[in-house]
């Protein structure tokens, strides 16, 4: 018989829940928009009790948008923390989950799963060290030494790296809440769209913005290049889609 997971990516704008035994052989789906926490979490709950048989499950995997208290010594671990996302500041996500459903359940970041699944299934099978970055409406990193996630006093938050800023080149101050002109201040998809006046989607592959997306985001690489030594870094997210960028940032990272 096959073993079946639940896993559940849960976005600050989207959550997507689906029912697997791996890649190639999912057996139920579903995504719908984050709206309050309770109604999220129950709708997420709903989807698995319909999808599945009590027992059928071996267990339940859980990867989210943070900041997230993973310390099961915590009396708020599976908690997000200080989330500038409205409504969702000290919520707790993972015990609705274990009460309800009552399965061994792993918890991690968005990014700490995606980099899981990508050591698993992905671009890093058969490595030891790497790092994995989304770049989309925020960016976050994870990274894996000698066979092992990263997550130190909380875990690590490499969209928030600090990189040089021409501001007479780009004298654009950032989005990010906290830094301005941080990793994600300047390189996310809303730093493209409010910097340019269009999404990033709608903007042509010759248009200035991507020599400068590539620029920034290569000076990131570069960082956790010289700090973690890893075998390869893998670039995923919304913002990654624009095929004309990966070549852009890999020859930005050999000029750096």
């Amino acid at each position: 018989m096959t073993d079946l997971f639940a896993g559940i990516e849960a976005g600050g704008t989207k959550w997507v829940c689906m029912i697997a035994a791996h890649p190639e052989d999912i057996r139920a789906s579903t995504r719908f928009p984050t709206t309050q926490p309770e109604e999220t979490i129950g709708t997420a709950i709903d989807f698995i009790k319909r999808q599945i048989q009590p027992g059928e499950l071996k267990g339940l995997g859980i990867g989210s948008f943070g900041p997230l208290d993973l310390d099961p010594e915590s009396p708020t671990y599976g908690f997000l923390t200080t989330t500038p996302k409205p409504g969702w500041a000290n919520s707790d996500l993972l015990s609705p989950f274990q009460r309800v459903l009552n399965l061994p359940t792993g918890f991690d970041t968005d990014v700490n799963a995606a980099a899981l699944g990508e050591a698993r299934w992905g671009a890093a099978q058969g490595l030891t060290d790497f790092v994995y970055m989304t770049i989309g409406t925020g960016i976050g990193g994870a990274g894996m030494v000698n066979g092992d996630l990263i997550h130190g006093l909380v875990h690590p938050e490499m969209g928030h790296v600090r990189i040089p800023h021409d501001k007479e080149r780009d004298p654009f101050p950032g989005v990010c809440p906290y830094h301005g002109d941080c990793l994600e201040g300047l390189a996310t998809g809303p730093a493209i769209e409010s910097r340019w006046g269009k999404r990033g989607e709608k903007l042509p592959p010759e248009h200035p913005a991507w020599q400068l997306e590539a620029h920034y985001l290569a000076l990131g690489v570069a960082n956790l290049i010289f700090t973690l030594s890893p075998q390869r870094i893998i670039l995923g997210g919304g913002v990654m889609e624009q095929e004309q960028l990966f070549p852009l940032i890999r020859k930005s990272v050999l000029d750096v």
